[in-house]
């Protein structure tokens, strides 16, 4: 099976020139990328959020296998949906699919069913994919798309990953997708999303699903960010650092309504 970009020329561009292109503008050269358990990258349309993506995207070590859990914006196919084997094709080529990975994945974690509906015409785990490729071109991935939970269910698929992640035997590195707060001014956003990364950056998963419960935090990706979360966790994460923060509205110039945006490592 072989998913179809959904996104292509409008999220990111169409062409695997003017996507490189892009790719080398917005990953800065010159970091000193370090090993991580797991990563929070946003996934608006480049030209708001691909800076940012590149930002954190240039100081973390790619491994082989990676894991990308993704919001379900559409609500379509299973609560939590794995993408089952085959491959994923965007500008830059096809990635196969972790077909080891995902067996564990789906052997240890509760609530995971093999989905294809789910990610059919989801954004947020495409975007991050060139990204990807770019930095590995040898990778494979699993792709995890989740629709909105509890804690408790969180956490134990966060677990799960881990326990998987465990007896996969090899680094894999967990890209949570996310934005942040929508269509708030900026003002409003930065105090909203500065309460919602506090948390992050204290491995509180629940806090961080607390405090956008009981704040109106529109973080699309709080689901993916506490599984991420309480899966590096179980991998020994000790240390999160917020690597860059910003708004639409830096690039737009228009503060009225803008969508946040925030990069985070976890180590």
């Amino acid at each position: 099976m072989q998913r179809q970009p959904a996104v292509a020329g409008q999220f990111y561009p169409g062409s695997e020139h003017a996507l490189r292109d892009d790719l080398a503008r917005m990953i800065p050269e010159g970091a000193s990328p370090q090993t991580v358990k797991g990563i929070i990258s946003p996934h608006a349309g480049y030209v708001y959020s691909g800076a940012i993506a590149g930002r954190v995207f240039s100081q973390v070590t790619i491994p082989a296998a990676v894991l990308i859990i993704g919001p379900n914006h559409h609500g379509s196919g299973a609560a939590a949906a794995l993408y089952p084997d085959g491959e994923w094709l965007t500008p830059l080529g096809p990635v196969p699919i972790n077909s080891r990975l995902n067996s564990l994945l789906l052997q240890h974690t509760p609530y995971l069913q093999s989905d294809s509906v789910a990610h059919q015409l989801e954004h947020s785990l495409e975007v991050q994919l060139p990204f990807i490729q770019y930095l590995r071109s040898d990778v494979s991935i699993s792709a995890l798309c989740l629709g909105h939970g509890d804690y408790a269910p969180l956490r134990d698929i966060g677990q799960g990953i881990a326990a998987a992640i465990r007896e996969y035997g090899e680094d894999v590195l967990i890209v949570a997708s996310s934005d942040m707060t929508h269509y708030e001014t900026a003002e409003a956003a930065h105090l909203k999303d500065q309460q919602a990364l506090d948390r992050v950056v204290a491995l509180d998963g629940k806090g961080l699903l607390e405090v956008c419960l009981q704040k109106r935090i529109t973080m699309c990706g709080v689901t993916p960010a506490t599984v991420m979360i309480e899966a590096a966790l179980q991998l020994g994460a000790t240390q999160a650092e917020l690597v860059q923060y910003g708004t639409s509205g830096d690039v737009t110039g228009d503060n009225r309504q803008v969508v946040g945006y925030a990069a985070v490592m976890v180590w």
